[in-house]
């Protein structure tokens, strides 16, 4: 994992991981052993004070009346403060002295990891024990981008490194904020909790990503209502419980009862879901520290540190430009309060970098994440399963079977699921694989469904995916030349992809909030008219894009011009290449061949080489 560096919260002593275990359960006396300082009670300190030499009966009786406990020893800042309070000026400095060197004895061993992102980083260990875990580790086996992979050979990173990403930068930024505010009143657990939560915001994921929650549980079972947010959530309850790391938890300071909540609450929203409706719908932490939730995944505006970790770190692997900075975020975030709640803000100045985030964001979409190629061999993988499902078993607890499709119903079954379904498939003999094995096959041999054009709806109205589209390509006879080709509707692909900003039509920096310099207290909105006039107008569209199940370019070319004639049907744009594929077939549709408007520019109207009046 990395060298060991210095940190504070007392752990037990470093030991070797056991080989072939790796997070398996360790010795339970030894995680709560009474030497442990942090689980000391009043009573147990006072004795150690009276060891060290400073246990005069009056500071003794001040430290029992507080009720101060070895809890205090995890915050280096609460337990100066404590002390401050409790001791007399002259009793301080012996006091800091004495619990400075048990704090020694017992020092925390932080982990260094060199990550390819963020550099060499320190993971607290109670982090590493989660990542030590059979549930984590699991990670390792799930593509970050899906069939991205097959279209990008650098994108080979997993859903492991992205998470100890995530990690690290909830922590930084957390961090960041209780240095510039102490006001805020941030503890160490309430660091350690985020921590944990964007360390564990993806262990809910499926094979090859969001193809299994976004294209395969849909069509597997389209009445079922399920994200891998939540099976997030399950599957870090199991994670904690399968390894009893409850004990362990507890030694470094965490409160059960109301941090499992907030870690929960951070990855999959309310615990509780009719609390939607209350003004305060969280438990793990009360409404003074809204600004936690807005930190591993923000619902408000969708600026996090979940985007921050996969645009470094997918650009990183896919050799595209990331022109985001999140050090200089860090730099200008600070909290503020608004209408009795308080939010995470950025600098006013920065306002122009936030629209390169979320533009950024679009562009990854555009040249990576759906792109045309990858779709396509997630839309094939999707088919193969489908065929798979039935027949493929994985066992759960108390030795029941599940298939592909309903695993996530069972942590035990779910963590054996990973993107090795897809070689077990293609090695596999079976007799009732044969129709997903060939399909993986020509996938492997790169004979993939056949491209036939991108289009994108010319009015505002939704376009809903369903096989109706497929037939009614099918019935789209061109009206001029029809090809003599029968093509069938069930040979149509049809994928309808979203794009937007994140938050559908809606412009996610007006849910921004900035501060001035002026002012840092107070938060404002700004406008997208007070940024630049070249922003998007619009930050939502559709793109419809269309392929067919043949290697034949005789039945190809009859299946572009059916989608040229269902594009002219529909009142749909022009795909690019519909000039080239079906030149006889563009003409006659009239708003397609719009004279440009140069072509329409009257002489009244100024060009590029006449002078205006205010020109020198």
């Amino acid at each position: 994992m990395g060298s060991p560096a210095a940190g504070w919260g007392a752990a037990p002593a470093k030991r070797a991981r056991r080989e072939g275990s790796p997070g398996g359960p360790r010795d339970g006396a030894a995680e709560s052993r009474p030497c442990d300082p942090r689980r000391w009670d009043t009573e147990r300190l006072c004795q150690h004070l009276s060891r060290c030499g400073v246990g005069e009966p009056s500071l003794l009786r001040r430290f029992r009346e507080s009720g101060v406990t070895g809890a205090m020893l995890l915050d280096l800042p609460a337990c100066a403060l404590e002390v401050t309070r409790v001791c007399l000026p002259s009793e301080r400095l012996k006091v800091l002295a004495c619990l400075n060197d048990l704090r020694q004895q017992h020092l925390d061993v932080m982990k260094v990891f060199n990550d390819p992102i963020h550099g060499h980083i320190e993971i607290h260990p109670l982090l590493v024990r989660i990542i030590d875990t059979p549930q984590f580790q699991r990670l390792r086996y799930i593509k970050q981008l899906g069939g991205t992979y097959f279209v990008f050979p650098g994108a080979s990173h997993n859903r492991f490194e992205h998470s100890i990403g995530v990690g690290y930068l909830a922590g930084c930024l957390v961090r960041a904020l209780k240095e510039r505010q102490p006001e805020l009143g941030i503890t160490q657990r309430d660091i350690l909790c985020v921590e944990i939560a964007g360390l564990c915001h993806d262990l809910g994921h499926g094979p090859f990503s969001h193809m299994f929650d976004g294209r395969f549980i849909p069509l597997a079972r389209p009445d079922l209502k399920w994200k891998h947010e939540t099976a997030s959530v399950e599957m870090f309850e199991h994670l904690v419980t399968s390894n009893k790391l409850e004990e362990v938890m507890k030694s470094y300071g965490l409160v059960l009862e109301e941090d499992m909540d907030f870690i929960k609450e951070q990855i999959g929203g309310p615990v509780d879901e009719t609390a939607c409706e209350k003004s305060w719908p969280y438990r793990g932490r009360q409404k003074e520290k809204s600004f936690l939730y807005e930190i591993v995944a923000n619902k408000r505006n969708g600026i996090d540190v979940d985007k921050w970790d996969y645009f470094a770190r997918d650009c990183h692997h896919l050799g595209i430009q990331n022109n985001f900075d999140y050090n200089r975020f860090l730099k200008f975030t600070r909290v503020c309060e608004v209408k009795n709640q308080k939010h995470i803000c950025t600098r006013d100045k920065e306002a122009g970098n936030v629209y390169d985030m979320f533009h950024t964001r679009n562009w990854l979409h555009r040249r990576a994440y759906q792109h045309k190629t990858g779709n396509i061999i997630e839309i094939m993988q999707v088919l193969a399963f489908q065929k798979a499902d039935k027949y493929f078993k994985i066992e759960g607890s108390e030795g029941k079977a599940y298939r592909i499709s309903t695993a996530m119903e069972d942590m035990e079954a779910y963590t054996k699921l990973t993107d090795n379904v897809y070689l077990e498939i293609l090695h596999s003999s079976c007799p009732e694989l044969k129709e997903a094995r060939e399909i993986l096959h020509k996938i492997e041999r790169r004979e993939l469904y056949k491209f036939l054009g991108e289009t994108r709806p010319e009015t505002m109205s939704e376009i809903v995916k369903n096989n109706s589209l497929g037939e009614s390509i099918a019935k789209s006879k061109p009206e001029k030349d029809p090809p003599d080709v029968e093509l069938k509707a069930e040979d149509f692909i049809v994928d309808v992809i979203n794009m937007d900003y994140g938050m559908k039509q809606q412009n996610p920096i007006d849910n921004v909030l900035f501060y001035c310099k002026a002012d840092p207290s107070k938060a404002v909105k700004i406008s997208k008219e007070q940024v630049s006039k070249f922003l998007p107008i619009t930050f939502a569209e559709q793109v419809i894009r269309v392929y067919y199940r043949s290697q034949d370019p005789d039945i190809i070319s009859a299946a572009k011009q059916y989608f040229i004639q269902w594009c002219m049907e529909n009142d749909f744009t022009k795909p690019q290449d519909g000039d080239v594929v079906a030149p006889h077939l563009t003409p006659m549709k009239r708003s397609w061949n719009n004279m440009r408007d140069d072509e329409h520019r009257t002489a009244s109207e100024p060009s590029c080489k006449q002078r205006l009046p205010f020109d020198n």
